[in-house]
């Protein structure tokens, strides 16, 4: 054998100019492919090999010097998402990524360093996350370890969004070309399409050519996104919708050469170029329609955060997307930080398992860099924003693996697998059509099959459930019920018990309903509300409200003992505040009491005026579910809740947070579907442990990464009409399914007696989806204003 003579490279396919890079039976093109084998080979990862045929990339030796400017400790806080001694978070865009061989891999770093602690790939964004600890392994190194395996990270990544411009312009220019040479093409093929040219068969022959150059680049640029996936897809032993397209292009293809070739016809190369032009008009018109919503990935409807901004003589409320660097703002106990800020206070304590999924409080002192996503626990503390708020990001830490739920996603799985099994039938259809118009008509069986592949769409399936989702978590979010993702929706509709807490959730306070009763000097109750404020549970807020006044004082040793109240000392005093075992009064615990005492002294109680929330009774009544009440209060308010909640209902008081925990297991237990509603301060437990957690809040300011969804007190009225939305989404699916399946019955019927040519087949499979998406978003609107909501 010739050296370099069909020898292709093991590990990315091109030709071998050398045999000197090779081990046992494979080769290599150079020193880099055989590298990054051995590497992946000591580290057991070369199943990336059974993935797809040759899926690395050309590999050039890569040095560490290369990435040194990731030592840069300016350059690691600009590009870093997080950082500490042991835990660091970072987002890169990695323009190689491009089929499932590299997602496997790139998911698999953690066995090519053990510094490396995870990492996700973002397919549609070409990013990965890659969480490491930075004591074992230094930036630059898993910039260097990415790059010497193919996947070189862009270390620049000013605008994330610009992969995503690019792919929509090189969408264009390829729609531009088809359309062009369909164009054209058919203008050289109009003396056949009159008959004019039967007897000039040099004319006939010239044209015929100037087809053929015409629809390759079709063929080799417009055509290759199908062809691509197709060829993918087969390398992964799998099948997708892009199968049969491949197929019958090829087909229509190769059947015109054919002609043209051995002169026995011109061909249908009019019917090829036509027929991608429309794939693609499809595709942009679907991109374009998903990009327009893009529920999981962009997440419109967001809770809207607010913190405390000073504005130069107060401290108001603030939306996080009115912050901006400089700003100075004031962050409460559970609070989560916005923005990249430092600490301008002395010393404050900050938990970031929102990034890391662990919780563990870690001490920052003054002018210390405090990362998005961290939460005070603690006594309020000062900072100044460093970078303006991204919500996207921390809507994205809410949905991190240490807070998903399990069966997340089920069914996305199943719609996929049913279109699979279709793409199957579909080929199996086209096979059989075509041998029958083999012995049939032959001259009709290349179109009459390209027909058959084109026209059928399992695409309405995969759009369907994604866009009524979606749809639903827009209307959710108008009504203010903010989820984290669309897979909430769907476990939603299968909960058959709800689990309610009391305080903030079905009873809350009236603030010009506080009254004072007891002894207390002006500073002591200055004291009560600069302590208050550091809350953010719905009595300390009512109390803090309630209070007037501007003295400010450093508050010291101060801590918030869920079930309980609070405490710490101001002006060198001790003040507890909240139930009258923790403020040690000797009275009964009593709904809407909340009690101070001072040095151990009790001074007295401030008297809530707490009622239910409007239209609790008629709202559980419309539930049809099992629906009960934990409380840790005591069982003064069994009566009115009683009456609220109905003779059958479990109604159980003075609940500590772990009791609540056990009660949700145990209806778990019994095989019931629970969904939670508490407040998110008391009920973190059993928020996470319930299928489904809903955090009330009235304060725009506090949510956990416990819960599932954030609903505002003056929704909870409604759980009954989003509980039912959700609910009527299976019925809505179904229709959607039997849209696509009616078409696809009726448009494959006319396609296999050969009533339907490529080119209307290629018009009509995209109007399957439009006709699915189009359906699924007007039902889910029409179905929420029937049920009352906007």
């Amino acid at each position: 054998m010739e050296v370099g003579e069909d020898l292709v490279c093991y590990h990315c396919g091109q030709a071998c100019d050398s045999v000197s890079f090779a081990i046992a039976e494979k080769n290599f093109c150079c020193y880099g492919c055989k590298v990054v084998y051995e590497l992946l080979e000591d580290n057991n990862l070369c199943d990336y090999y059974q993935y797809e045929t040759h899926p690395g990339a050309t590999i050039r030796p890569v040095d560490d010097e290369a990435y040194v400017v990731l030592d840069d400790p300016a350059v690691q806080r600009r590009l870093l998402d997080f950082s500490s001694d042991s835990f660091a978070r970072i987002t890169w865009r990695v323009p190689a990524i491009h089929c499932v061989s590299c997602i496997w891999l790139l998911e698999k770093l953690r066995s090519l360093d053990a510094g490396i602690l995870r990492s996700e790939v973002n397919f549609a964004r070409k990013s990965v996350v890659v969480e490491f600890h930075p004591g074992r392994v230094s930036l630059r190194r898993i910039a260097a370890r990415m790059a010497s395996v193919g996947y070189p990270p862009v270390i620049d990544q000013v605008d994330n969004s610009k992969p995503e411009e690019r792919d929509g312009k090189l969408l264009t220019v390829r729609l531009a070309i088809a359309g062009f040479s369909f164009g054209n093409i058919m203008l050289f093929s109009f003396p056949e399409y009159l008959g004019l040219d039967e007897q000039d068969t040099v004319l006939r022959t010239v044209f015929s050519w100037l087809n053929v150059a015409l629809a390759l680049p079709v063929l080799v640029f417009s055509a290759r996104i199908y062809l691509d996936a197709a060829w993918k897809s087969f390398a992964q032993r799998q099948i997708n919708i892009d199968v049969p397209i491949a197929a019958g292009l090829i087909a229509l293809f190769g059947r015109s050469i054919w002609e043209i070739v051995t002169g026995y016809g011109p061909g249908y190369l009019d019917s090829f170029s036509g027929l991608v032009f429309f794939l693609l008009i499809g595709r942009w018109f679907q991109e374009k329609t998903y990009d327009s919503l893009s529920f999981d990935r962009d997440y419109k409807s967001y809770f809207p955060l607010a913190v405390q901004r000073w504005t130069g003589d107060t401290w108001k409320p603030t939306l996080i997307e009115e912050l901006g660097p400089g700003d100075q703002v004031r962050i409460r106990n559970l609070e989560v930080i916005p923005a990249d800020a430092r600490l301008t206070d002395a010393e404050a304590f900050i938990d970031y398992s929102f990034v890391t999924g662990e919780s563990r409080p870690v001490l920052a002192v003054a002018n210390d860099f405090i990362y998005a996503g961290g939460r005070l626990i603690g006594q309020p503390a000062r900072f100044r924003i460093e970078k303006k708020a991204t919500q996207s990001y921390l809507t994205s830490l809410w949905n991190h693996a240490s807070f998903r739920k399990n069966n997340e996603r089920s069914y996305q799985r199943t719609i996929d697998r049913a279109a699979r099994i279709f793409t199957w039938v579909v080929m199996g259809l086209a096979i059989v059509t075509a041998l029958y118009w083999y012995f049939m008509s032959p001259g009709k069986m290349w179109l009459v099959m390209t027909s058959v592949l084109m026209v059928a769409c399992p695409c309405a399936l995969a759009l369907a459930a994604p866009f009524t989702y979606g749809t639903m978590l827009r209307v959710f979010g108008r009504n203010r019920l903010y989820l984290k993702n669309t897979d909430v929706i769907e476990r939603l509709s299968r909960i058959d018990c709800v689990v309610f807490d009391k305080t903030g959730t079905v009873t809350y306070g009236e603030q010009p309903a506080i009254v004072f009763e007891g002894v207390c000097s002006d500073e002591e109750m200055q004291a009560t509300r600069l302590l208050t404020s550091c809350s953010t549970h719905p009595l300390s807020v009512l109390v803090s409200k309630s209070i007037n006044g501007d003295l400010a004082a450093d508050i010291k040793d101060f801590k918030e003992i869920p079930g309980k109240g609070i405490q710490g000392r101001v002006w060198g005093r001790d003040y507890r505040i909240g139930s009258s075992a923790f403020a040690g009064a000797p009275s009964p615990p009593h709904e809407g009491t909340v009690w101070l005492s001072v040095d151990g002294a009790t001074l007295g109680c401030f008297r809530i005026g707490i009622r239910p929330r409007e239209g609790m009774k008629d709202m559980i009544g419309q539930l049809a579910m099992q629906a009960s009440l934990l409380s840790g209060d005591q069982d003064s308010d069994m009566i009115s809740m009683r009456r609220i909640f109905g003779k059958n209902s479990d109604i159980l008081f003075n609940q500590s947070p772990l009791n609540k925990q056990t009660y949700v297991k145990s209806m778990q237990e019994e095989g019931k579907q629970v969904l939670m509603v508490g407040d998110g301060l008391n009920d973190t437990g059993a928020l996470k442990q319930s299928d489904v957690g809903i955090a009330v809040t009235d304060d725009t300011g506090v949510f956990t990464p416990s819960c599932d969804g954030i609903l505002f007190g003056e929704r909870v009225k409604d759980l009954h009409r989003f509980m039912r939305l959700t609910r009527s989404a299976s019925g809505i699916l179904r229709i959607a399914f039997a849209i696509s399946f009616c078409y696809n019955a009726i448009a494959l019927g006319i396609a296999i007696t050969g009533h339907l040519t490529p080119l209307i087949a290629a018009i009509l499979m995209p109007l399957s989806s439009i006709s699915v998406v189009g359906f699924s978003v007007l039902a889910v609107n029409v179905t929420a204003k029937r049920e009352g909501l906007s």
